[in-house]
């Protein structure tokens, strides 16, 4: 079991001069590296997954899949930039898996595990014992795959791979984590008669991410129908096939770049990100109209994603069911802005890496102000706020959104910021770097590659 890094000292969020003026350079999406790197683990050929990210959640992953025999040469690119060489191999145990605290690995990993020939042990951080498993560990099951978890629907636990996995027709309750749907498909390619899942929960969260699932899955040669294809509300269908061996330059991370387009929204300054795609799957894409009508203005051209703010921060009722993971800097904006906001659709924040909403009242009504729990969201009564400490809970999206509150409340203090590594690294580098910039003209910030 291990625990992310701590930090003692808080950090002191920097407050803006001004007019925030700079160009920052995000590094590559967590999603888009964790499910690269799974479906390269599953192909017939090496593959090659270009500019990844390399942050806690992906090194967990990666070496996660070395651990059951995949092996993953880290190079550089002609370039600059990293690029990783997965060669597939036979999967075997015994093994043991450390998630820490990535969702992304303890739900896409054990479906693997259960094509491994051998046990293979999964651990993690304290906090990766209470989130549910219960999806991915039912239809493992129920397609056949023996697992230990001692009845309890989470880690630890052990999947007693059998070298194969037969199959075919299973229903998930995907209502807490759109997760458990993509951790399925990603591997039904390798089961023997391949999948239909069938999603029977309520609702189901973060739509984006398994639309990335099932367009990364069709790139790689997979056939997959979705519920969008057969007009079969719920249903997803994955065909027993090779994959394809990819070339694959990883995305920036949108989501990631949350912050730093709010610094340009709250500092009513410009902020540009480049390498902003024209399409994409990722819901960090909704920013564009989220932040617009907050206030601020977007621009995309061949350079970039430019967002400028107008000086005024409005509130919104927004339904952020399909992009939770935006909501600690959207509600830390809101907590800016001119009138009361609610954030609506995102009851399932509660079991993500902290209870995202509980934590978010705490922590804002501790710099005095007006947050309170909804039944599936929050309420934000924006008043003056003042300086404190922050906590984050280990969680890297509450350390994102204090520092967007920093930027006009003075003296916050930020309790372990290193834990934006889980997907961010250098963030406070890059943070001063933006805060350092003068202009398009100036040095960009980016991140260490």
């Amino acid at each position: 079991m291990t625990d992310s890094t701590a930090q003692t000292d808080p950090w002191r969020a920097p407050t803006a001069p001004g007019a925030v003026d700079a160009t920052v350079t995000v590094p590559g999406s967590k999603s888009v590296t964790n499910r690269a790197l799974v479906l390269a683990a599953h192909s017939a050929e090496p593959g090659w997954v270009r500019r990844p990210l390399r942050s806690r959640d992906t090194v967990l992953m990666a070496d996660g899949l070395r651990a059951m025999g995949v092996q993953i040469d880290e190079t550089v690119n002609p370039d600059g930039g990293e690029a990783w060489r997965i060669i597939p191999a036979g999967l075997h145990g015994p093994a043991t898996v450390d998630v820490g605290n990535a969702g992304t690995v303890m739900r896409f990993l054990p479906p693997v595990a259960a094509l491994a020939d051998g046990p293979v042990r999964f651990e993690g951080d304290a906090r990766a014992y209470q989130r549910p498993l219960y999806g991915v560990i039912d239809a493992l099951r129920a397609l056949g795959a023996r697992i230990d978890d001692e009845g309890r629907g989470s880690l630890p636990m052990t999947v007693h791979g059998a070298g194969s996995l037969s199959g075919g027709s299973v229903e998930v309750d995907a209502s807490s984590s759109s997760q458990f749907i993509s951790a399925m498909l990603l591997t039904g390619p390798r089961f023997n008669k391949g999948l239909e899942l069938r999603h029977t929960g309520r609702t189901l969260p973060s739509l984006p991410h398994i639309r990335m699932t099932v367009d990364m899955l069709r790139k790689a040669g997979a056939k997959v129908d979705a519920p969008q294809d057969s007009g079969t509300r719920d249903v997803w269908r994955v065909a027993p096939s090779a994959l394809l061996g990819r070339d694959l330059t990883v995305e920036p991370d949108l989501s990631n770049a949350a912050p730093f387009l709010a610094a340009a929204l709250v500092t009513g300054g410009r902020v540009t990100i480049p390498g902003w795609p024209r399409r994409t799957t990722q819901p960090g894409d909704t920013l564009r109209g989220i932040f617009t009508l907050m206030g601020g203005s977007c621009e995309l051209t061949d350079r970039g994603l430019t967002l400028t703010g107008s000086g005024q921060v409005h509130a919104i009722d927004a339904d952020l069911h399909d992009m939770g993971e935006l909501t600690p800097v959207i509600a830390a904006v809101a907590a800016l802005a001119d009138g009361e906001s609610v954030l609506s659709g995102i009851a399932h924040l509660r079991l993500h890496e902290t209870d995202r909403l509980a934590a978010l009242v705490k922590e804002v009504n501790g710099l005095g102000g007006d947050i309170t729990e909804t039944e599936d969201g929050l309420r934000i009564r924006p008043l003056p706020l003042h300086g404190g400490v922050f906590h984050t809970y280990e969680d890297h999206r509450l350390a994102t959104a204090a520092a967007v509150l920093g930027l006009v409340v003075g003296e916050v203090a930020v309790e372990n910021v290193a834990t934006t590594a889980k997907t961010l690294p250098d963030f406070p580098e890059l943070w001063a770097g933006m805060l350092a910039a003068d202009g398009p003209g100036a040095a960009p910030a980016r991140a260490r590659s």
